[in-house]
Formats: structure tokens, C-alpha cells, sequence
């Protein structure tokens, strides 16, 4: 392919500008012992974006470190008892713009009871973790008033209507959230499985199935979750081989979508984790665009610039799908932070702090530290759900070293404890829907 740009129809829009940045490649565990994946953890001093282009690097491929603190004002957050703001209503509030508060009403239901829905693997209210205050806090935008997040004033919103997470294993920690909040924590055998109508089903020999759909009859409410860690189309390259290697077309949307898109009315997509090679080798994924191979002399070779295309060609292609069904929210979740200190995953890397808050407790700026993603819903319909600066602040919230699956010397420092910081996303985009 000649050029920057292999996609025609994203030619103004992915036709890279200079991009003036410090990337910090940083090393993360993936769900259940999954290989090692990279991510660009950034910080706004580090951030200057001359267009929507593609991440360039300007440094070395490993800097180490985790960049400087994002906060904005170190200090304790004040206690509150109250779930109401202060501030003005404001249907154009920066829902990423503010504090993190005390609240003796947190958390949202209890990690020992949601036994139905909460993977065992993160809920640490049944591992070795002893020090919760982790639970008991609020994220308060400034000069905006949060609505009351309930499971009854969910499900009273959402009557009649389907949520769908599609994503990896964050999205799903997001959609178990959802799922805890909706039935409060208790165990509810009204709600019906219905991942049979999305396909969602175990195929012989897997360990789960591809998703879950769950239906709460009394207000006609689905909420769904599907594993898609690129968000592209996956097409085998030959299909007469059990293990066979797969196209992964960056300008195509995972098939799931475009089959039951029509099914949805809020929608939330995220990506992030699994663009690294060592997760694509193992995968045996090619990268793919404009149908034709990404050969190694291409600048989409670069698996960031890789990543970015996809986000901006499903931005795109979700706008149209807007256009058509402008009733339908949908929303590009931005990247969930990680948090290992003194080595990566594989080398020592911890996320032992239990202090909330220790590095500060107040995001201030007004753009999203995740560049790419804020760059790729920009001028379309697709909403940004900016969690990455509001969790970058709660290191203390990880799994750690709890996790049942844990090795000696190995630390969860990218997945969260349920309750807790996937519980506050749902909570921002429930404001905004």
C-alpha cells in the first residue's frame, strides 16, 4: 500500500498529522494468564496533538515508568453522605472533569452477595484482600449534578431497551458491574438468559461462551456482553485447518456488530489491551486493510497506528449507522489505566498501595488523556466515555496479589476489585444516556 492512508473513505480523517508526545510502552497481565500486551500510558504534559492523525513515537520502545500523576491537587477528598451535587444541571458537563468524594453510601452492592453475576476472580471481597476503603468513594464532576444511580432508576431508563458491551476482559468487568447494580447485588432468578438470541452460546470444547445476555422482565431490559479485543473482523485465512491463521481487517467491524447492531439502543465499545504482538502471535492474527495484507514495510505495521485506524473506521462506521437510528447512543469507552510499579507483570511489578487518593484526587483538564480515542469520535456521533485520568487516580483499587489465580511474585494491577472503579464508569454513563 502507498501512502499513510489504506483506507479512501477515512482519508481526511486518518491522514496522520505530527503528533508531539512522549508514549511510554508499559507491560500489563491479561485475563487469566493470557500473553503480555503493550499500551501507551500518557499524562497531559506529555500530550500535544497537532491533528487527528496517528500516534507517532519520538522516544525509545521502553521508557519504563509509569509517567507523572494526572491528578492536578494531591489531598484528601472530603466526606460527603449525600449522592447529590451541588453544582448546576448541565446536559453539556465534562463528566471526566472532576473529584473523587468520600461516601458512606458506597459501594453501589456488596462483593460477598453478587455471587450470580461477579466472576470470583474479581470479587475481592472473597480473596485475601483486607483493606476495602477502596469501596467508599464517589466521582463528582464539577458543576454538574449526578442523577441518583440505582438498579431501579437503570432499569425505569432503560425499559424496553438493550445495553450491549463489546469489548475485552475490561468491557466485561464494566458489563459484571452493570449487572451487580441492576440487581443490587442479590440473587435473582427472575432474570432470564437470553444470549441465545445474540448467539451467545458455549461451544463444545470452550471454556465460555463469546458473551451473555441477560433479560429482567418487568421492565422488558437486556443487558448484554460480547468479547471482541480489537473491535475488527476476524476472518480465517483457511478454513479447512482446526488452527488456522485469521485476517484481522482493521477497516471492518467485528461481524457481531453488524449482525445485531439493529438490536441495541445504547451501546459501548472499548479496546486497548490486546494490541501487542506477542497477544497477535499467539493469536495467529494478520493485520488486514482495504481487504489486502499490512505488509511489514507499512507504517500500519505499528501496531498503535494499527490500533488507531480501527478506532477511527468504527467511529466511522457507527456514525453512519447513526445517522439511521439517531435515537441510539453509542460510546467509545477510553482505555482503562494500569498501575504496576518497580517492574512489569512478569518482572515484579506491584500495586500494593491501599491508601485512596495518595496521589491526588482531582482531574482538572478538559481533554481526554486518551488522544487516540478522543481523536477518533471527534465530528461524529459516537459519544466518548472518558474513564481513563478519573481511574489513573485510584491505583489502590487493583487486585493485586489477591487474586486466586495468582503465581508468586505475579500482581493484577490492570483488572479492577468489584465493587469499585468499573462501578463509577457505569455510574458516567448513566448520567449521559
Amino acid at each position: 500500500m502507498k501512502g499513510v492512508c489504506l483506507h479512501r473513505l477515512l482519508l481526511n480523517k486518518l491522514c496522520f498529522g505530527l503528533v508531539f508526545l512522549l508514549i511510554v510502552p508499559v507491560i500489563v497481565l491479561l485475563l487469566e494468564g493470557a500473553p503480555v500486551l503493550t499500551i501507551f500510558s500518557t499524562t497531559p504534559e506529555q500530550l500535544k496533538v497537532f491533528s487527528q492523525g496517528f500516534l507517532q513515537q519520538q522516544e525509545q520502545e521502553h521508557l519504563g515508568g509509569d509517567g507523572a500523576t494526572l491528578s492536578g491537587i494531591p489531598g484528601p477528598a472530603s466526606r460527603s453522605h449525600s449522592h447529590k451535587s451541588r453544582g448546576k444541571v448541565n446536559k453539556d458537563c465534562n463528566y471526566a472533569k472532576g473529584k473523587w468524594i468520600a461516601d458512606d453510601k458506597r459501594p453501589l452492592y456488596s462483593g460477598n452477595e453478587c455471587k450470580q453475576w461477579l466472576s470470583k476472580m474479581w470479587a475481592c471481597r472473597m480473596m485475601r484482600r483486607s483493606h476495602f476503603s477502596y469501596e467508599n468513594y464517589r466521582w463528582q464532576p464539577h458543576g454538574c449534578e449526578m442523577p441518583e444511580f440505582t438498579g431501579p432508576n437503570f432499569l425505569k431508563r432503560m425499559r424496553n431497551q438493550t445495553l450491549a458491551f463489546v469489548g475485552d476482559s475490561l468491557g466485561r468487568q464494566q458489563f459484571q458491574s452493570m449487572m451487580c447494580i441492576a440487581t443490587g447485588g442479590k440473587y435473582s432468578p427472575e432474570v432470564e438468559d437470553v444470549g441465545w438470541n445474540y448467539g451467545l452460546v458455549k461451544a463444545p470444547g470452550a471454556l465460555r461462551p463469546d458473551g451473555w445476555a441477560y433479560r429482567f422482565p418487568a421492565t422488558n431490559t437486556t443487558i448484554l456482553f460480547y468479547w471482541s479485543a480489537t473491535l475488527s473482523e476476524l476472518e480465517p485465512l483457511n478454513t479447512e485447518h482446526t488452527v488456522t491463521t485469521y485476517a484481522l481487517h482493521l477497516d471492518r467491524p467485528v461481524t457481531f456488530l453488524k449482525k445485531y447492531l439493529n438490536n441495541f439502543d445504547v451501546l459501548v465499545l472499548n479496546t486497548g489491551h490486546h494490541w501487542n504482538r506477542g497477544k497477535f502471535n499467539g493469536n495467529h492474527w494478520e493485520l488486514y486493510a482495504d481487504g489486502k495484507p499490512v505488509g511489514n514495510d507499512s507504517r500500519l505495521a505499528a501496531l498503535n497506528r494499527a490500533k488507531n485506524l480501527t478506532l477511527h473506521s468504527i467511529a466511522k462506521w457507527m456514525d453512519s449507522e447513526l445517522a439511521r437510528r439517531p435515537e441510539m447512543k453509542v460510546f467509545l469507552r477510553t482505555i482503562s489505566p494500569r498501575h504496576f510499579v518497580n517492574g512489569d507483570w512478569n518482572t515484579g511489578g506491584t500495586c500494593g498501595n491501599t491508601i485512596p487518593l495518595s496521589n491526588g484526587s482531582e482531574v482538572l483538564q478538559d481533554h481526554s488523556i486518551d488522544i487516540p480515542a478522543e481523536s477518533a469520535v471527534k465530528g461524529t456521533r459516537v459519544k466518548l466515555l472518558d474513564i481513563t485520568a478519573i481511574s489513573k487516580l485510584r491505583d489502590e483499587g487493583h487486585i493485586s496479589n489477591s487474586s486466586f489465580k495468582a503465581f508468586t511474585g505475579i500482581n493484577d494491577c490492570l483488572h479492577w476489585c468489584l465493587p469499585g472503579i468499573p462501578d463509577t464508569w457505569n455510574e458516567l454513563l448513566f448520567a449521559q444516556i
